[in-house]
């Protein structure tokens, strides 16, 4: 099995019923900190090792690094921040604990406030996103956050299990159950079409097994909902893909929209949980048009494989050809673009909305019913 990032698989989840019940108790004589849905979202990444090697918030030594160099302070790739932000008022002193709420004040957790620190959020922005732009919805959602930063540790109570949420533990344990040494794995925030369906087909001749890993944590207002799309992903897995050789789990990860960056970002994500591979399509992780259609795939450049340690599989924009009759990309099909089934997210939007099926060469029908029933729901309930 391949070795977590780092080399160990964290966990900071609290381990035993005395734990949680000790730490529960002093938590109520605790400076409390109310987190962001973006904030909960790595705190249970953190929690179930998925961010390994970071055990808490970022320290400001590996913010700077990270948001300078894209690696952590001791030089191990990394291209997202990974931060708890508060407002001057609110920030703990170092050297205290304080105790980690979400948005309905329930207790998530406790951090060891190792530093406050401050931070420029333009000089983030330009790095990380490559715009200051606030339309991006990364941008925005970091211009939103707090003044100040805090780093340190972090314990994190556990939560109701759920078996379509394996942890990197638990991914890794049924990947060694099914035999697998080879596994690529698939980010997506939208349903899977036939494009996608493609490449990953394409991956499944190379590889012995496909980890689906949807990402289900906090995304744009007008992308669809995760329970619209793990429909669509169960559909499609029951009637095209072959059950012993995919593997479908949803990560708790909020979206940042960081184009190139992100690839990096999900990939490491995709390593912990114990892949080998990670499919890199056209304009991963993008949004609008602030990215080249390819800048993802190029991102991986700048690592060696030896150090990164996932193997990125690099797919051109796929299609339908109508002349060769199948599925195909630039560099198997020498048919012009008129014979292309391509549509538009608008287009499909559209067709949805009238409840007409996209063509079957662009989507399964088993997909697009579902879209259609949730259009019509998502219309009544307005």
């Amino acid at each position: 099995m391949i070795a977590p990032h780092g080399g160990t698989l964290v966990s900071r989840t609290v381990d035993s019923p005395e734990s949680e019940r000790a730490l529960r108790d002093e938590s109520k004589g605790l400076r409390s900190l109310t987190l962001t849905g973006r904030e909960l979202n790595d705190l249970a990444l953190i929690a179930n090792g998925a961010l390994s090697p970071l055990e808490g918030f970022m320290s400001r030594k590996d913010y700077e690094s990270v948001v300078e160099t894209m690696r952590l302070a001791n030089g191990l790739p990394w291209s997202i921040p990974v931060v708890l932000g508060v407002t001057r008022e609110e920030a703990p002193t170092p050297g205290t604990r304080a105790a980690l709420y979400d948005g309905e004040g329930v207790l998530r957790g406790v951090i060891e406030v190792e530093e406050i620190y401050d931070y420029d959020k333009a000089r983030e922005a330009r790095n990380v996103y490559l715009t200051e732009d606030e339309k991006h919805p990364g941008v925005a959602a970091l211009y939103e956050r707090k003044d100040v930063l805090v780093g340190g540790p972090v314990r994190v109570f556990a939560r109701e299990h759920d078996p379509e949420n394996l942890s990197p533990s638990e991914c890794r344990a049924e990947f060694e159950r099914r035999g697998w040494k080879t596994i690529v794995g698939f980010q997506t925030r939208n349903p899977v079409h036939r494009a996608h369906e493609y490449i990953q087909k394409c991956a499944l001749e190379t590889v012995d097994g496909l980890l689906l890993h949807p990402l289900v944590g906090e995304t744009k207002s007008d992308d669809i909902p995760a329970e619209v799309r793990m429909r669509c992903y169960r559909a499609l897995l029951e009637n095209y893909y072959p059950s012993n050789r995919v593997l479908l789990s949803t990560l708790q990860a909020a979206m940042r929209y960081a184009g190139p960056r992100e690839a990096i970002f999900h990939a490491i994500m995709r390593k912990n949980h114990g892949c080998t591979h990670f499919i890199v399509g056209r304009d991963h992780a993008g949004v609008g048009s602030y990215y080249g259609t390819y800048d993802a795939q190029k991102m991986f450049d700048n690592f060696t494989p030896e150090e990164l340690g996932i193997i990125p599989l690099k797919f051109e924009n796929s299609f339908y050809c109508l002349r060769c009759e199948g599925m195909g990309s630039q560099k198997t099909c020498s048919h012009d673009p008129t014979h292309h089934v391509t549509l538009s997210g608008t287009q499909v939007r559209e067709m949805l909305r009238a409840g007409q099926l996209p063509p079957q060469e662009f989507s399964r029908p088993e997909v697009a019913q579902i879209l259609i029933e949730a259009s019509r729901e998502t219309a009544t309930s307005a």
